[in-house]
């Protein structure tokens, strides 16, 4: 008998039952023919950004091709009141300064500290506060580093920046610092690992600019849970005037040439044209690049870098609902455990990896429930469950849900007799709801950047910001660059209205 819960009507198999239903509404009714900018997509980037741009007084159209807002930033419900968050939403204390200044005091004030994070592995069982402090004890303590060459290798990590060299690899700042310690490389780029997708190949300074965010202060969350974070951000977004429209499919970006000179007009969407003076794309990268504009649109060479760009990996996620009535005792917030004898990026997103994070959200996260939940969170690649049968598709989540609830029981005794509610996401998953090249959960390698950064260069009024380059994924690195481009989208709009 299946441990997983029956599909509900928001699952990739009822949206797929109701999508005649669903596209026979008009979701642009009221819509205006023409914007001053088209936000694609509701992201932390897409949403930051639009938020800015229309406290600069400009008129903004933000279309979201799926019924909830958020992006990966998100949330779903389920029978016998569950709220299950997506993704690991642990983010640095920057966050805090980012929804003050570009969103609301009311958010800011709810973004709360985690207080336990815990590593359980065959080198080590450590708990942490996961910040300098606490990690320069733990080093010490543990691990017998000295602690001069901790603080070298923490300043040397704060300290790097975009313009840094790319040949150093997060391997060769390690093996500088803590030469070939494997059990220290794991207790500083696990975390890392499941936070944007980066192995221990990718630019030294990516790691280094992540790190140091987190260990500034630790580790935060929403306190409330994503709904009510994404309920602020919709009421900030009105109050605003955005217009916000879900269920509206973009399916293409209008770019004219004008005396040689390409200009994005607008976009069309659920078949319909939409004028604007600038667009601004929160999509992933390449298919805003290959599919939304589409390749013959650009110069070869950019098509080129373009094509070179690599995708980052996907997840699975695992979403464990506890019975009404039930309880849990609290044994930390994130839980980072596995079997492997040491980190290795390439087993960390294998279908038969041991490495797991747990998600455990408690009822004083969600201030007037008394419901507990925990999300169990891998690492994956689309390629290996992409081209599944559906019998082995099936079997696959099942055995990932099945692993998931035993492990869960070597931490929490009799869990699986307290859970009413089990269901699993997988690459697939991602995609159907992101659309997502891939599945990426974190969008893009390191190239990403610049190529997300060089479209506006190439097509006029066109920009793009969202998951890339692994410095700008995460919450926070997705929304400060929406603060960015958003900025760049300003200048555009202020300096074309002048001409």
């Amino acid at each position: 008998m299946s441990i997983l819960s029956p599909p509900s009507p928001t699952s990739p198999a009822g949206l797929i039952a109701r999508r005649d239903k669903t596209r026979a509404v008009d979701h642009l009714k009221g819509c205006r023919d023409r914007y001053d900018v088209i936000v694609i997509g509701s992201g932390l980037a897409g949403l930051t950004a639009a938020n800015r741009l229309a406290r600069c007084g400009h008129s903004v159209l933000l279309l979201e091709q799926h019924y909830n807002f958020g992006g990966l930033a998100t949330w779903f419900k389920r029978k016998n009141g569950h709220v299950f968050d997506i993704s690991l939403h642990g983010f640095p204390v920057g966050m805090v300064k980012t929804c003050r200044k570009y969103w609301s005091k009311e958010i800011a004030d709810a973004i709360v500290q985690l207080k336990e994070i815990r590593f359980d592995n065959p080198q080590f069982s450590i708990s942490t506060t996961f910040d300098r402090d606490d990690f320069t004890r733990i080093l010490m303590e543990k691990f017998g580093i000295e602690r001069a060459t901790i603080d070298s290798f923490f300043d040397t990590a704060r300290s790097m920046n975009f313009f840094d060299t790319q040949k150093m690899t997060t391997r060769d700042l390690f093996q500088k610092f803590f030469p070939d310690r494997t059990d220290v490389w794991r207790l500083l780029m696990e975390p890392i690992a499941y936070a944007n997708g980066s192995t221990l190949e990718d630019p030294a300074f990516t790691y280094g600019i992540v790190f140091s965010n987190f260990m500034s202060k630790g580790v935060y969350t929403f306190q409330g849970g994503t709904d009510q974070l994404i309920k602020a951000m919709k009421a900030e977004l009105l109050s605003n005037n955005v217009d916000l429209r879900n269920h509206a499919q973009v399916e293409k970006i209008n770019v004219v040439v004008e005396n040689g000179v390409r200009r994005a007009t607008g976009v069309v969407v659920n078949g319909r044209t939409i004028h604007a003076g600038a667009v601004l794309s929160n999509a992933h990268l390449l298919t805003t690049i290959r599919d939304l504009v589409g390749e013959k649109e650009w110069d070869p060479d950019f098509v080129d870098e373009a094509r070179a760009v690599r995708v980052n990996n996907s997840s699975c996620q695992v979403y464990i609902g506890i019975k009404k009535g039930e309880t849990i005792p609290e044994i930390g917030d994130l839980l980072f455990t596995s079997t492997a004898p040491e980190l290795d990026s390439t087993k960390l997103t294998a279908m038969e990896t041991t490495s797991r994070t747990y998600s455990f959200y408690y009822p004083h996260l969600r201030p007037g429930s008394d419901r507990y939940s925990v999300v169990c969170s891998t690492n994956a690649n689309y390629k290996d469950w992409v081209d599944l049968d559906e019998p082995s598709y099936m079997r696959e989540k099942e055995k990932l849900a099945k692993d998931s609830i035993d492990i869960l029981g070597k931490y929490l005794p009799g869990v699986a007799e307290k859970v009413d509610h089990v269901e699993v996401s997988t690459p697939k998953t991602f995609q159907f709801f992101t659309q997502h090249m891939g599945g990426a959960s974190f969008g893009t390698k390191f190239e990403g950047l610049k190529v997300s950064q060089d479209i506006p260069k190439q097509i006029n009024g066109l920009f793009h910001a969202g998951s890339v380059g692994i410095i700008m994924s995460g919450w926070l690195g997705a929304a400060n660059y929406g603060v960015i481009v958003s900025n760049e989208v300003d200048r555009w709009l202020v300096a074309t209205r002048k001409e």
